[in-house]
């Protein structure tokens, strides 16, 4: 409408004939602007919480392996084995034999009524940062879980 209530000829209110759809191209641009780092932030927290999830059935099932097995290493081999599997079930291709600490409260570290403490690291690179920038700018979070099991007091003790 113009000033006298009346509308341009093409339909517009008053409103120059360069500007028109200014509007969209403004909208789309503030809105790509806020919605990136949204879905970046998405991204990062999903791969963190993937982590959390690794982490922690690892060192579960890594310590249920070590407590359940017929020997100590068979055990920790099974446990490595949990390790690797529950990393590679999120999608983290981190070697678990580094990922895993194992603590025995006794020596043996089956003997009847001890407690086997699995601990299990992963490393999440943060998606879409380069590696270079690691060296000025911490782009790593790092993620840990703590699994305790008891061996079983009824356990029979291995000759020897």
């Amino acid at each position: 409408m113009t000033a006298d209530g009346a509308s341009g000829p093409d339909g517009s209110a008053g409103r120059p004939a360069g500007e028109q759809g200014s509007a969209l191209v403004e909208f789309l641009t503030l809105g790509l602007l806020l919605m990136l780092p949204l879905v970046y932030l998405v991204l990062a927290l999903g791969r963190i919480e993937a982590a959390t999830f690794a982490a922690d059935g690892s060192a579960r099932e890594a310590a249920r392996a070590l407590v359940t097995a017929p020997t100590e290493e068979a055990g920790r081999r099974r446990a490595v084995d949990a390790v690797r599997l529950g990393l590679r079930d999120q999608g983290f291709d981190s070697p678990a034999e580094r990922a895993l600490v194992i603590e025995c409260s006794s020596t043996p570290c089956l003997r009847p009524g001890s407690r086997v403490v699995a601990l299990v690291e992963v490393q999440v690179v943060l998606p879409g940062v380069p590696a270079g920038l690691d060296r000025v700018v911490p782009v790593r979070v790092t993620v840990r879980a703590r699994q305790m099991a008891a061996v079983d007091a009824f356990r029979p003790v291995p000759p020897g």
